[in-house]
C-alpha cells in the first residue's frame, strides 16, 4: 500500500495529462482567484476551469499546504513550536524519540497544528495543546481513563497532556504503544 507522500506524488506526476497544468500552474490560477475557503476554491476549479473533484480537493488542499503563512511552512513542526509554545519543542523531541523506537513502520506526519503518527492508520497525535501542554491524541478503543489518560475528541479517544519531558515515561510509552499495536 502506497504512503500518502507516495499517492500525492503519484497525483502531482498526473495532473499536467489529467488537467493540462501542472500544480504550480494551478497555484497561480488560486491566487488569483480572490478566494480564502477550500470548499469555494474546489468550487471555482471545477466549474470554472472543469477540474473534476478529486484533482481539485488535492490541488487546493496543496495550495494551501504550501501557503499556510504560519512561520517556516518547509517545518510545520517548527511552526508549531514558536512563541509562547518554544519551550515546549523538548517535550515533543522526546514522545517522538520513543514512537520511532516502535518500529520503522511508523510514519511521522506533520500537520498544521499537530503531527499524525501512522501505521496501517493514525494511531496517535502530538501537538500543541496550550502555552503550558502538550497533548498525546491516542486511538484506545474500550481503554478506561485514569486522572492521567483522558477522554479524548474527534479522531481520538483518549487524552494526555504533558508540561515536562520527565513526563514522557514508562506509562505513556505503554499507551503509545498499546495504540500503534492496534493500528
Amino acid at each position: 500500500m502506497a504512503s500518502p507522500e507516495e499517492t500525492a506524488a503519484k497525483v502531482r506526476e498526473n495532473l499536467l495529462e489529467k488537467t493540462g497544468r501542472t500544480a504550480e500552474d494551478w497555484f497561480v490560477v488560486l491566487s488569483g482567484a480572490g478566494l480564502e475557503k477550500h470548499g469555494e476554491l474546489v468550487k471555482y476549479l471545477k466549474t470554472e476551469h472543469g477540474v473534476t473533484h478529486g484533482f481539485a480537493n488535492f490541488i487546493v488542499h496543496d495550495f494551501r499546504d504550501r501557503n499556510s503563512g504560519d512561520g517556516d511552512s518547509a517545518d510545520p513542526v517548527a511552526a508549531q513550536y514558536t512563541g509562547k509554545k518554544e519551550h515546549l519543542r523538548p517535550v515533543y523531541d522526546a514522545i517522538i524519540a520513543e514512537v520511532r523506537r516502535l518500529g520503522g513502520d511508523v510514519e511521522v506526519s506533520p500537520k498544521k497544528a499537530y503531527v499524525s503518527l501512522r501505521r496501517n492508520k493514525q494511531f496517535a497525535t502530538v501537538g500543541p495543546a496550550t502555552n503550558t501542554a502538550v497533548e498525546v491524541g491516542l486511538n484506545l478503543k474500550g481503554h478506561e481513563t485514569t486522572s492521567r489518560l483522558q477522554s479524548g475528541k474527534g479522531m481520538v479517544t483518549h487524552r494526555v497532556r504533558l508540561g515536562a519531558t520527565e513526563e514522557v515515561d514508562s506509562e505513556l510509552v505503554g499507551w503509545i504503544r498499546t495504540a500503534y499495536e492496534g493500528a
